[in-house]
Order: C-alpha cells, then sequence, then structure tokens
C-alpha cells in the first residue's frame, strides 16, 4: 500500500492562445501527486497578466482538492476563470463545492 502512495498520476497540460486568454487543456488525472505540475503551468500564465484563462476540463477524468485550490486561488488573481466541458464527474465536483459562481462552468 505504502508504494500507492508517492506515484504521480498521469496529468497531461497542453495550452494554447494568446497571453490575453491563454487556454490551458488538462487530461488524465489531477490530484495532489502531480498539481505541482499545474501550478507551474499556471504561474507561467500569470506572468503574462491575462484578463481570463480557459480551462478545457473535458479529457480530464478526476480532480480532487488540490486541483481546486489552484483554480479558485487562480480566480482570486485574475477577472475571469472560465472551465470549459469538464466531465461530469469533474463538474460535480465543481458544483458541490459551490464554486460555480467563482468558476464560470459551460458546455
Amino acid at each position: 500500500m505504502a508504494e500507492l502512495e508517492n506515484q504521480a498520476v498521469e496529468l497531461r497540460i497542453d495550452r494554447s492562445g494568446d497571453g490575453a486568454a491563454p487556454t490551458v487543456a488538462l487530461s488524465g488525472e489531477l490530484d495532489s501527486s502531480n498539481v505541482p505540475q499545474l501550478q507551474t503551468a499556471v504561474a507561467a500564465i500569470l506572468a503574462e497578466h491575462p484578463q481570463r484563462v480557459v480551462f478545457d476540463l473535458s479529457g480530464l477524468r478526476f480532480m480532487d482538492s488540490a486541483g481546486i485550490s489552484v483554480l479558485v486561488k487562480l480566480a482570486g488573481e485574475i477577472e475571469t476563470v472560465q472551465i470549459r466541458d469538464p466531465s461530469p464527474i469533474v463538474r460535480r465536483v465543481i458544483e458541490i463545492t459551490g464554486l460555480t459562481d467563482i468558476l464560470q462552468v459551460g458546455p
């Protein structure tokens, strides 16, 4: 069991778009084992001072509180964080945590 605790799950981060409104596509699973990858990507985006960031979550199968934390922190630093095409389970996590007022969730 202990050997499973330190294994990072697969997360792919693909960025597109310009500095004013970049899109970040996440696929795989996002949890505390790999959230530093997303934090690094978000820090690079913040350095460009965007007004809006779009996250395409259509390929994301799972997200825990560590991933939610990154999105909420980002929403506190820029004007708009938009979530596009979350899987049903990821959409449910966002809804249950009451973050639909902070994160713009769309189809």
